[in-house]
């Protein structure tokens, strides 16, 4: 079965704690109705770097990427569907999603 990143950006940070807690609870509840499809459920990121192709690094990110989560359908379009009820839509976060490609391991 095919497998997809959603690739969270943006987003708005909770105003209070509560609210906070509320986008938690509802991100855990449509997680839990995604059943099987989950493979890797929430990857946040933090402490972000930045790696130049002259090798100089720097902190921080060149896009808005915040977290990701690999999970797996049977289609784009079921991949797709999951997406647009996925609640970080409801704290103006965008999400992309992409199938992922299996790379064949090289043989020694």
């Amino acid at each position: 079965m095919p497998q997809y990143i959603f690739i969270y950006l943006g987003g708005n940070t909770p105003e209070s704690p509560e609210e906070g807690k509320k986008h938690f609870e509802d991100y855990q509840r449509w997680l839990s109705s995604l059943g099987d499809a989950i493979i890797s459920p929430a990857i946040p990121f933090k402490d972000t770097h930045t790696v130049r192709p002259d090798g100089k690094t720097e902190p921080g990110t060149t896009s808005l990427m915040s977290g990701m989560s690999i999970l797996k359908f049977e289609s784009m379009n079921d991949a797709l569907a999951a997406a647009k009820s996925c609640p970080f839509l409801e704290i103006n976060g965008t999400l992309e999603v992409s199938e992922m490609i299996e790379m064949s391991q090289a043989t020694k």
